[in-house]
């Protein structure tokens, strides 16, 4: 049951060429940082993975994609990262946009073991009807574009099908967790945290704080550890290390 790893290197060290990885954070908050940098060590490349939004330029997932080590992408957010954008448009970078909810009832029904769900959201638009470009050729036109997607009628309004999402591992960052991989998410960084956890087949965990069994009461644990495979202890330097996405301050 003692689940912690030596080292975020270790812990990533099985993920192969062509792995699918759901991710979690949002912008640069929760972002697993220093499993994504170790990643980046380990040389995995061709990577799918699903997450909110690809990083940053150079920063979260924007490490991995700035240096080609990502292949697909099935996220809601483009943000600002510009090198993100510039791949998808330049047909180097395969991406599959959904609702933000839809992303994360995917991710949530996979992790439950639910394959399949209907969501009004998305009815009407290319979401359902098809015909996102989910790739681009070089020379501009759609390569590969969304299919098109069941709907049904409930109660007199229509749905349109999604599928739950689970993938081969995730990597996630809590505030506290366990030697079981029970896990604890400190308010905003929560965010897709643990919807990506539920997800993936093998779970990584980096946490800011580890504690022995027993000293996390069971109801402030967010996550159980049955979804987690791996932890790891971040050093104080790491966990102190949040990068800010936008930095506003007053006149």
């Amino acid at each position: 049951m003692n689940k912690v790893r030596d080292s975020a290197a270790e812990a990533v060290a099985d993920i192969t060429d062509g792995a699918s990885l759901a991710v979690g954070g949002f912008g640069l908050s929760g972002v697993p940082a220093i499993l994504i940098d170790a990643l980046y060590g380990q040389g995995a490349t061709a990577l799918e993975v699903v997450s909110n939004n690809c990083g940053l330029d150079c920063r979260g997932l924007g490490v991995l994609l700035a240096v080609g080590r990502i292949a697909r992408v099935t996220g809601s957010y483009v943000g600002e990262n510009k090198e993100f954008a510039r791949q998808y448009l330049g047909g180097e970078l395969e991406v599959e946009l959904t609702p933000q909810g839809t992303l994360a009832e995917r991710l949530r029904a996979g992790g439950a073991g639910i394959p399949a769900f209907y969501t009004p959201a998305g009815v009407g638009t290319q979401v359902a009807l098809g015909g996102l470009p989910w790739r681009y050729a070089p020379d501009g036109t759609v390569a590969v574009a969304s299919p098109a997607k069941e709907t049904r009628e409930f109660a007199g309004r229509p749905h349109v099908l999604e599928h739950g999402i689970t993938t081969d591992f995730a990597l996630v960052r809590a505030w506290r967790g366990d030697r079981h991989g029970n896990l604890v998410f400190r308010r905003a960084a929560a965010n897709f945290n643990p919807l990506a956890a539920m997800a993936g087949r093998v779970t990584v965990a980096e946490v800011e704080q580890l504690v022995e069994p027993g000293e996390l009461h069971p109801d402030e644990v967010h996550l159980p550890g049955i979804y987690v495979q791996r932890v790891v202890e971040l050093t104080p330097a790491e966990a102190a290390d949040k990068q800010i996405e936008k930095r506003t301050l007053r006149a």
